[in-house]
């Protein structure tokens, strides 16, 4: 289980692969100089529920990870991600979508 430690060090708790991926689309925008919100669900072993941060280039952020390797990355997942960054809804973490090929 990775995290973000934003703002005043508060962690955010995030499975590794899921904040590799974030990592990528929450770089990219920052770089842009846009801010967004980050919307998830609180993982298991955390109060039930949802939460939602402001994502600004000004805040500290950190992203820490358990694993030392970074994983593969899915190409179609950071596009799905991208697309709900630049919505007004903001990213909403959702669950990796894999490519799987259809059977004739």
């Amino acid at each position: 289980m990775g995290t973000i430690q934003y703002g005043n060090g508060e962690e955010i708790h995030i499975e590794d692969r899921a904040l590799a991926h974030l990592k990528v689309v929450i770089a990219t925008k920052l770089r842009r100089n846009e801010s967004f919100t980050l919307s998830w669900r609180h993982p298991d072993g955390e109060p039930a529920g949802r939460s939602t941060i402001w994502l600004h280039p000004s805040i500290p952020l950190r992203f820490t990870f358990e694993a030392p390797e970074a994983p593969q990355l899915n190409p179609t997942w950071i596009q799905n991600l991208m697309h709900s960054a630049s919505s007004t809804g903001g990213i909403s973490l959702v669950d990796e979508m894999l490519d799987v090929p259809q059977e004739a």
